[in-house]
């Protein structure tokens, strides 16, 4: 009976263990049908997935836009820190190294105990970074930020030498603007179409800082380079060198930077280097720089500029007749700034509109008027000897007042804050009256005026040969036309412009437009021992900001050297 009874228990026990292990199989058949389930429905593309704030990281919100739009890890581009450059070690003391050199002959080793040389190795070194296989050529962007421990600060950001697609540029525009304080955009080598210029244009006036963008190395079969200057852009430095421009992006870029009626108020500074831009392309520029008066630096340089296009340069720079165009855009903006003036003139005066009376009714009219102001003459002396004598009071109550002031300012040391108060009135000038000490804060109508950019077709001009001449462009201070083929003539035509700026400048006595600074004009078809070539040279020596003459005492040296 114990036996049967022992043998019981253990198939009772072995049943249990098996219907465990089938409870276990279902369950783990469940979690991972669950899953399964789970991946499948993450891949459906169909599903529509939640939306997404971006946090201003631009790693954190790339990475996520990117698996949103179905790319794969290894298709993601990494954003990584740009490598710089190590710093300079200063050099070793002569003491230091002498010491050095002593100590180790000392402990020179004998010939029978020779260093292990096997056991030491030399440390990597750091002006290059090694790379696994093939990792060179991935897609990486590279951002500079301003604290490298915060991912938020990113100021720049670099691309190089892979392609943009609209894809890529919808990402972008998702991140770029919530990045606060990203200021510069370089793209190098990224075959941009003209769709993806567009979206270039569409949101960089969105992102708060962006102020400067490189697109080198990159052509573009529309040239529509000229869409990232619109009206709209908000970029102060553009450089597009080496992007094979021809004349037809020039005309582009010329009528962005300005015309009759629109002008590019923001940027500063244009480089169109190593290009392929003709006299025609380098005359369209020039025909944009008419009406522009923000643009400070233009970089022509490495083209194919020659003696008529650098006339134009030059005519822009110095003055021009005004075109038809021109005049009627003059006429208009005239016309709105005097029609206030205008609407008073049409209208007759009250004297004018009286004539056509008769006699007795305009004399009669005219003497009610004259006892009018007869008894308005009269209430106005009462009134003016009550404020005479009001106004003598208030005098001698303030007179010994001031003078109470006076004696204890001279004891305490006043002349020095009274010296203060006196440069502060003649710092606050207000419509050529000075405004007094006392008066901490200026009413609005009392406020300094701001000087506004004046338009150029509402400058002075002079009438000749029966057209209407304008002073030229004084706003660009840097002109770069090296390595073009221009001649002596060419040369003529812009010492012409620069001499015309400097009369312009000697004529006022404190000019805001300073004209021409700093022309390159390096490696053009002329020799450097022409004499106008010189004479331009010697003229814009005198005109560079860090220029110093030379002082009397170095000259006579010379003289007796």
């Amino acid at each position: 009976m114990s036996s049967t009874g022992g043998e019981t228990s253990k198939m009772n026990s072995f049943v249990k263990k098996v219907k465990m292990g089938k409870r276990v199989e279902k369950m783990m058949k469940d979690k991972s049908g669950t899953t399964t389930g789970q991946e499948i429905a993450d891949d459906d593309p169909n599903k529509t997935p939640e939306p997404y704030t971006c946090t201003g990281i631009f790693e954190a919100d790339f990475t996520e836009f990117c698996r949103r739009n179905h790319l794969k890890d290894n298709e993601i581009p990494a954003v990584v820190i740009r490598p710089k450059p190590p710093g300079i070690q200063p050099p070793p003391d002569a003491k230091s190294k002498d010491s050095k050199d002593s100590k180790d002959a000392s402990k020179d080793p004998t010939p029978d105990e020779s260093p292990d040389t096997g056991s030491q190795e030399d440390p990597p070194p750091k002006t290059y970074v090694t790379k696994e296989k093939y990792a060179y050529f991935r897609p990486v962007i590279q951002v500079e930020m301003e604290n490298d421990e915060k991912p938020i600060t990113v100021t720049e950001i670099y691309i190089r030498g892979w392609k943009i697609d609209l894809l890529m540029v919808g990402i972008f525009k998702q991140c770029w603007p919530t990045i606060e304080k990203l200021s510069v955009v370089n793209l190098w080598n990224v075959n941009l179409s003209e769709a993806v210029i567009k979206e270039f244009a569409s949101f960089l006036p969105q992102c708060p800082n962006l102020k400067t963008l490189a697109i080198d190395g990159t052509i573009c079969v529309e040239e529509s380079w000229a869409l990232l200057i619109g009206e709209e852009s908000l970029l102060t430095s553009l450089s597009l060198r080496n992007n094979g421009i021809t004349d037809k992006g020039a005309a582009m870029i010329g009528k962005a930077l300005s015309t009759v009626k629109t002008c590019n108020k923001n940027l500063i500074s244009l480089n169109l280097s190593g290009n392929k831009i003709s006299d025609i392309g380098a005359t369209s520029i020039a025909q944009g720089l008419r009406m522009n008066r923000a643009l400070l630096s233009l970089s022509l340089a490495n083209n194919n500029v020659s003696n008529e296009g650098a006339k134009r340069l030059a005519e822009v720079l110095s003055r021009f007749p005004l075109t038809h165009e021109e005049v009627v855009e003059r006429r208009k903006l005239l016309s709105e700034k005097g029609s206030p003036d205008r609407g008073l003139v049409k209208s007759p005066p009250p004297s004018r509109r009286g004539d056509n009376r008769p006699g007795s009714v305009r004399s009669s009219s005219h003497m009610d008027k004259t006892d009018k102001k007869r008894d308005k003459s009269s209430k106005k002396k009462q009134d003016g000897k009550k404020g005479e004598k009001e106004k003598e009071d208030t005098r001698s109550i303030r007179s010994s007042a001031d003078g109470k002031k006076d004696k204890d300012d001279a004891t305490k040391g006043g002349s020095k804050k009274d010296d203060k108060w006196k440069k502060a009135d003649t710092m606050t000038k207000t419509k050529g009256k000075k405004t007094s000490s006392k008066d901490k804060r200026l009413p609005e109508s009392d406020s300094p005026e701001m000087v506004e950019a004046i338009n150029p077709l509402l400058e002075q001009v002079e009438n000749m040969d029966n057209q209407l001449w304008i002073p030229g462009n004084r706003c660009m201070i840097n002109l770069n036309l090296s390595r073009n083929n221009i001649t002596e003539i060419g040369m003529k035509s812009l010492l012409l412009a620069v001499q015309y700026q400097i009369t312009l400048l000697n004529l006022t006595p404190s000019p805001a437009l300073k004209g021409i600074l700093r022309m390159s004009l390096n490696g053009n078809a002329v020799k450097k021992t022409d004499e106008t070539f010189m004479k331009l040279q010697e003229v814009l020596l005198t005109r560079d900001p860090y220029y110093k003459p030379p002082e009397k005492g170095e000259d006579n040296q010379s003289l007796a050297g």
